[in-house]
């Protein structure tokens, strides 16, 4: 295992305002499945991948591709359904609590596919009745007739890319809309029966200035989400932004920026409770909770991942759907990749996913998910404990004030030996 070159360069220390640590696993996984000991399964959540958008964002790296054919929603349907099915005897018997569809741009799609859609997965696995149901949407393809109707299908959650409400941002970003498109999405939500939805906002934006970024956060508040997030705008390879890289603000200001935005929300009554999440009190994104708590999720769709616990092997495997639309249209089998996480791998994934809650965990989770003592990562512990990182104590595991800060510092500490 090794820390990629993009993580080495970005030195957290020197560069507070950047959270993400990105680790790349390297070589063949081998199976052993005799070192873990799983005593209950995790929750299990649904993703669902649609990867089509009207046009690529100049920063986006997801697995997205432009629509410049009439989309094949019918056939991808399809698609989506036989991958489920081929999935099913993994976690047979086991109820799906949350199920989040997100691409892309998961609103192009019609309401009569997604009800196709939503009718085939109740059919074929337990879906619970209090199953939280998110879909992203573009606000250049909001209609509200098209969200009433979304909303009559069960999905009970909407997540709205806004990213900014300043319409010169909106075009550097290459966005496809602007800002009265963005407030119309928000009134649009309302209107059609959403009582629970998010708004995506970034900062640190090209040129940004601080007062921009606030205003951008106070519009948002005053739409009175449920839910927002809040990302700092990143370089990623492989993105038109790399290759002509814009002119970003100064490490310093987008961090009194960050600063400044998360006390504007804390005082409207937006709880931090993820590095990029703030949310109302009790309406906290279900679904992704289950990622940062190391549980387990089935991904259907062209790129999509899982990760699933198999008490009878006593093992954690993931898997990969074929990226490419075209490939995972074309191909019966629709994985790519198969890997069984070796024990050394597993306690560094749990702590890069808990370690981003606010909350931290409760000390009795390590095992629940991973299958392995706590003492297991004791030595970090120990050694984040003497540097200030976390507090620590027979209940619970919390990143500190300054852990929080310097997220890549801490979850370096439990790199393996």
């Amino acid at each position: 295992m090794s820390i990629c070159a993009t993580c080495r360069a970005l030195n957290l220390s020197k560069n507070p305002a950047q959270f993400w640590i990105i680790i790349i696993f390297r070589g063949p996984y081998a199976m052993n499945c005799t070192m873990f000991n799983f005593t209950a399964l995790p929750p299990l959540s649904l993703y669902v991948h649609i990867p089509w958008c009207v046009r690529k964002c100049p920063y986006c790296d997801f697995n997205s591709h432009e629509a410049r054919t009439p989309i094949p929603e019918a056939e991808y349907i399809n698609a989506l359904v036989a991958d489920l099915e081929q999935d099913i005897p993994r976690i047979w018997g086991r109820t799906v609590e949350s199920i989040f569809i997100g691409g892309g741009t998961p609103s192009l799609f019609s309401a009569e596919a997604l009800e196709r859609l939503l009718s085939q997965i109740r059919a074929l696995v337990p879906l619970s009745p209090a199953a939280e149901i998110t879909l992203e949407a573009n606000p250049g393809t909001v209609e509200t007739e098209k969200f009433m109707e979304f909303h009559a299908l069960g999905i009970n959650r909407l997540s709205l890319g806004i990213q900014s409400f300043n319409d010169s941002q909106l075009a550097l970003l290459g966005r496809i809309h602007g800002r009265d498109e963005a407030l119309a999405a928000a009134e649009a939500a309302q209107t059609s029966g959403f009582d629970n939805f998010n708004l995506d906002l970034m900062f640190g934006l090209p040129n940004q200035t601080t007062d921009e970024a606030l205003a951008d956060v106070t519009m948002a508040v005053q739409l009175e989400p449920t839910h927002i997030s809040l990302y700092q705008l990143t370089i990623e390879p492989n993105t038109l932004f790399h290759h002509q890289p814009p002119s970003l603000p100064e490490d310093d200001t987008i961090y009194s920026m960050q600063l400044r935005c998360q006390d504007l929300l804390m005082a409207h009554g937006y709880t931090q409770y993820e590095i990029s999440a703030y949310a109302q009190p009790g309406r906290q994104c279900k679904h992704n909770l289950n990622y940062w708590r190391f549980g387990d999720y089935l991904g259907i769709g062209a790129g999509a991942h899982g990760k699933i616990t198999d008490a009878k092997r006593q093992c954690i495997t993931r898997i990969r759907k074929h990226r490419h639309p075209q490939e995972y249209l074309s191909k019966s089998d629709r994985i790519s990749s198969e890997t069984t996480l070796k024990r050394q791998e597993v306690p560094l994934e749990f702590m890069m996913n808990t370690l981003r809650l606010r909350e931290g965990f409760e000390s009795r989770l390590f095992s629940e998910r991973t299958g392995l003592p706590l003492s297991n990562i004791e030595k970090g512990l120990r050694k984040a404990e003497e540097l200030n990182l976390i507090n620590w104590d027979v209940t619970a595991i919390q990143p500190s004030a300054q852990g929080y800060r310097y997220l890549n510092d801490l979850v370096a500490l439990f790199l393996p030996d």
